[in-house]
């Protein structure tokens, strides 16, 4: 099934006793767009070839909106490889002149946002409706701090955004990090390219730190050079020289994603049985990896085998677990399922931010949890989930607000619950096209 034969609503069978499977996901989304941005910064340089790519609706419009950028890159989906040819045209960002379409790519905007900065010229980013309600106004005020002209086109602190851009004129930025780690992200990519030592400095509270630690590790990759100031609470980066002993990489290689892994271990969680997961690497960029030990605190035992990761359940039951996500937040969806099939409560904490999300995703968890006749407890920062007897559970249309991940999630509760179907399942086109085929395939025995 592809998103062009998706329906309306999809209805999932349910699946009684354990599953014995093996899956190997797609690259991660998160990689791969960090390193569409580093390759085509550094192809003043050097070309390179990206391996292990996801072919998805973010990095489809992060490519496309490099191309119009001038940017030499050509994708071959089906071996999963991007290619970057040698930008010779002189300037970090040839065209002077682009209007960017993002999708709903939070990592696409907010990136580009950051990096077109360095160019010379007017750009303009937009993307759906959903996408005009996401806040970016934090990167803005950053980006005049560093003299780039950006703006809210409605002055609303989200997108459209409108950039007059001559490069980066200071040496310090400062950014607040309570809405999304992105804005730093976006940051700490294009600062090597700027052209002089940058101290990007956070404020207040910075969620999703793992996601910065994946994007310093890239950053290393491609010959960057930085430090923490910790008494600062800053990153001082230096311009990046490329000489015969730091190169950029010619190939770059893209871990699967952890993120998407977190469905089938979780699947093999409710149901028991196990799941193995195919070349995950031990030390991973992805702190999403760690979703698989709140799993093992709830019960499961988790083993690396080779370059495989192996999640089990022999027998007993989940018990529920009271848990801080805010390092680990594109997995609360993916517990909020497996709670339900747990015995006592669970409590996700320190998740205010991913209110601003593809949707609201603390308020449409407890929604649709709820249909399910499931109390749930909604607070500001995250949720307490109550389970029932899955006898007691009742089967229903569940709503997902345009959010791959609500789909992906809720897919598991469907394959215990009678009569559940999911609404725009071809959402998951978002990260993860081929998800509905490779989630059929682990209960096909």
């Amino acid at each position: 099934m592809n998103s062009h034969t998706y329906p309306a609503e999809l209805a999932l069978a349910t699946h009684d006793g354990p599953i014995d499977a093996t899956v190997t996901v797609p690259g991660s989304k998160s990689i791969t767009n960090r390193a569409l941005v580093l390759a085509a910064l550094a192809s003043q340089e050097s070309g390179c070839e990206l391996t292990g790519a996801l072919q998805s609706e973010d990095t489809e419009v992060m490519l496309d909106c490099l191309m119009q950028l001038g940017f030499g890159v050509t994708a071959d989906w089906p071996h999963c490889q991007i290619a970057f040819a040698k930008n010779t045209s002189g300037w970090i960002i040839s065209a002077k002149e682009a209007k960017l379409f993002v999708g709903n790519s939070g990592t696409t905007v907010r990136f580009l946002t950051a990096m077109l900065g360095l160019g010379d010229g007017r750009y303009e980013l937009d993307g759906v409706s959903r996408m005009r309600e996401r806040p970016i106004q934090d990167l803005l005020s950053a980006l005049h701090d560093l003299g780039v002209t950006a703006t809210s086109a409605n002055g609303t602190g989200c997108p459209p955004v409108t950039i007059h851009a001559d490069g980066w004129k200071t040496n310090r930025v400062a950014v607040r990090g309570s809405i999304s780690s992105q804005f730093l992200s976006g940051l700490l990519l294009a600062a090597p390219f700027a052209g002089r030592t940058i101290d990007v400095a956070v404020t207040g509270e910075l969620v999703s730190v793992p996601y910065v630690d994946m994007t310093l590790r890239m950053l290393t990759s491609w010959g960057g050079d930085f430090r923490h100031l910790k008494s600062e609470n800053a990153y001082r980066v230096e311009p990046i020289s490329y000489t015969a002993a730091n190169r950029p990489p010619a190939t770059y290689a893209i871990e699967p994603d952890a993120s998407s892994a977190s469905y089938f271990f979780a699947a093999a969680a409710i149901h028991g049985g196990q799941v193995r997961l195919r070349n995950m690497p031990d030390l991973s960029l992805q702190g999403d990896i760690r979703f698989a030990h709140v799993l093992e605190q709830m019960g499961c035992t988790l083993e690396r085998q080779g370059c495989d990761m192996l999640l089990r359940r022999d027998s007993g039951t989940l018990s529920g677990v009271d848990v801080d996500m805010n390092d680990i937040s594109d997995t609360v969806m993916t517990l909020a399922a497996v709670a339900c099939f747990a015995e006592g409560p669970t409590t996700i904490r320190n998740v205010a931010h991913i209110r601003h999300k593809e949707t609201d995703r603390i308020a449409a968890v407890a929604i649709e949890l709820r249909k399910f006749g499931v109390t749930v407890e909604e607070r500001d920062d995250g949720l307490t989930i109550h389970p029932v007897p899955i006898a007691k559970m009742t089967g229903c249309a569940v709503d997902t607000y345009n959010d791959h991940r609500m789909a992906m999630s809720f897919a598991l509760i469907a394959r215990k619950v009678p009569g559940t179907t999911i609404r725009n399942p071809a959402c998951v086109a978002k990260t993860y096209p081929g998800f509905w085929a490779d989630f059929d395939a682990i209960f096909a025995k």
